[in-house]
């Protein structure tokens, strides 16, 4: 019996305003960078076996007891079970409340009339070979996303992100999946400077017979 070592792979670009879609096995450890700082990452995932099973923002907040997730922390399914582990986080603020902007976001938000397909159409172009369509799209854990609540009121506002270039949030799969994540196409979230996001996949170790 021998193992293999982990290697770590080149870091894959997502372009602006775009999505990237990646299988994962139970160990491997998802890296998603924020190359040049102010950028958000929509981040959603399915289990292999069931795509009917997803990452959830309500299981995942109500389990943490808390709005913003950070290391130590799991990100849990719809069917509860645990998807992810933040093993390391060098920004410290994400979102896990606004879904995925639309068509209709840049309509009902932003006024637009030439109907780009944001993150919740992006996705689902990367997540269509997987036969998951824009329906199944759910709120995505929204990597470096800054949304301020007012404490008083319960008014959200959508601040620039704080992350730095270079931060980058270190995800472990705990089960096999498919996941998804946009270098985000909403003004809002990245201080209306529509910039890249980078990701690297680390394989777990695996032994062959």
């Amino acid at each position: 019996m021998t193992r293999m070592t982990t290697k770590d792979t080149e870091a894959t670009r997502i372009d602006p305003c775009s999505a990237r879609s990646v299988d994962l096995e139970a160990g491997d450890e998802l890296v998603i960078i924020d190359p040049e700082g102010q950028q958000v990452s929509d981040l959603v995932a399915f289990a292999r076996d069931d795509t009917r099973e997803y990452l959830s923002s309500g299981r995942s907040i109500d389990y943490a007891s808390r709005l913003w997730l950070t290391t130590g922390d799991l990100l849990y399914s719809n069917r509860s079970r645990p998807m992810f582990e933040i093993i390391e986080d060098t920004c410290g603020r994400h979102d896990f409340t606004l879904t995925p902007c639309s068509k209709d976001t840049f309509s009902i938000i932003y006024g637009e009339t030439e109907g780009r397909p944001g993150c919740e159409g992006n996705l689902a172009s990367a997540l269509a070979p997987y036969g998951i369509g824009v329906d199944q799209v759910p709120i995505a854990f929204n990597v470096f996303m800054h949304v301020a609540v007012d404490a008083g009121t319960g008014r959200i506002t959508v601040e620039p992100p704080l992350s730095k270039a270079g931060d980058h949030v270190r995800l472990r799969a705990l089960m096999p999946m498919v996941a998804a994540m946009t270098a985000c196409s909403a003004g809002q979230s990245n201080n209306f400077r529509y910039k890249p996001i980078d990701f690297r996949v680390e394989r777990a170790a695996r032994e062959n017979k």
